[in-house]
């Protein structure tokens, strides 16, 4: 149940069916000595209908749509949930403050309206900030009795079910990315604690920690999975891999995760409208049709041509700018071409800020469907 294919920026929240972008159900298996073990978790963006148009700056400013069906929106999502997976826990790892915080007071006020799913909100950012990422206990200490109930999948090599998962938990941070990644995996590795000892791979008393093989192999896959979905998402490996593979940020992390995040900001703003268009075409989402005109066929101005111009004017009007105010003591023509070509760059970026959305690629096929 996701928004057809999607790309970050161009497909978020819900449709009117419920379905919601970035929508994953990962389901981690374990076999041992011919007993097999499942644990599903699921993620998606937040159930209502918003969006967060691309317009140059680094985070767009998420904004709600206000709708009449808004409420109706959440029960069709929440309701395909509990046929696919019975009982349904709500983890919201959205930040508190700002524009995010926003969204996240919305998502639960209408929560407020299901009172027989749980919604647990836990502020991801402000609760693990330094790269603490055992503060996620806090969270688990929280849920734990929720989450033993729901329990897991288990069936022995004559094919008879053992146990059964009677429940799932969805998480959701902005992107459903790295944030929702690294809780997802912290829960996984509970779990897979539960099995193993159910199975008598450990004790009741171990954990996988315990064995360098096991944990490795388990860090290991959940960094590839959360890769893997930011690949398809956001174009970049996820941020944070360093909370699921080490417990902690490190100094290649970092510079990794800022490589990433400048790719995020590129791919966002200036190749994911044509990308985005290509699935819809591919997917089939978009249908060709004889009668219509091109969607790509240009009518009137068209802006985004002008964006390396603009870029080169602000780059060329920063370095003479540098470079006649390092010559202002030899001259008061030297400090007034500092003005104009300060006041000329000033004036190029406040054009291009005013012009941000119509700069950026936009998909053309379906729009934000």
């Amino acid at each position: 149940m996701q928004q057809a294919f999607r790309t970050r920026m161009w497909r978020r929240g819900a449709n009117l069916e419920g379905a919601t972008a970035n929508f994953v159900e990962t389901e981690q298996l374990v076999e041992y000595e011919g007993l097999t073990s499942s644990f599903i978790q699921v993620r998606g963006s937040i159930p209502l209908l918003w969006e967060q148009i691309v317009d140059l700056s680094y985070k767009p400013r998420p904004s709600i749509i206000e709708h009449e069906e808004m409420t109706k929106v959440v029960e069709r999502h929440f309701h395909d949930l509990s046929q696919r997976y019975g009982d349904t826990m709500v983890i919201d790892l959205t930040d508190k403050q700002g524009d995010e915080g926003n969204l996240s007071n919305a998502f639960a006020a209408e929560m407020q309206n299901f009172p027989d799913i749980r919604y647990v909100h836990f502020d991801f950012h402000h609760i693990c900030r330094g790269g603490n990422f055992d503060n996620l206990q806090v969270l688990y200490d929280e849920i734990e009795e929720a989450i033993q109930k729901q329990g897991y999948f288990l069936m022995n090599s004559k094919g008879e079910i053992l146990l059964d998962q009677s429940g799932v938990v969805r998480s959701n941070c902005i992107d459903c990315l790295d944030r929702t990644n690294v809780t997802q995996s912290f829960l996984a590795r509970k779990s897979l604690d539960s099995q193993l000892q159910r199975m008598g791979a450990l004790s009741s008393a171990e954990s996988i920690s315990q064995s360098d093989s096991i944990n490795d192999k388990f860090k290991k896959l959940w960094v590839e999975h959360g890769d893997e979905l930011s690949l398809e998402y956001a174009g970049s490996y996820a941020l944070k891999g360093d909370l699921v593979r080490y417990g902690r940020q490190t100094l290649p992390g970092l510079i990794k995760d800022g490589m990433s995040a400048l790719s995020r900001y590129y791919l966002n703003n200036f190749h994911d409208g044509v990308r985005q268009d290509a699935l819809d075409l591919i997917s089939g989402y978009y249908t060709v049709s004889k009668s219509s005109s091109s969607p790509f066929q240009i009518i009137g101005f068209e802006s985004a041509p002008y964006l390396p111009v603009a870029s080169a004017i602000i780059v060329g009007g920063i370095t003479v700018t540098t470079f006649t105010l390092s010559q202002v003591g030899r001259s008061a023509q030297h400090l007034i071409s500092s003005i104009i070509f300060a006041g000329l760059t000033a004036g190029v970026v406040a054009l291009v800020k005013a012009n941000g959305k119509q700069l950026c690629s936009r998909p053309r096929l379906c729009g934000l469907i």
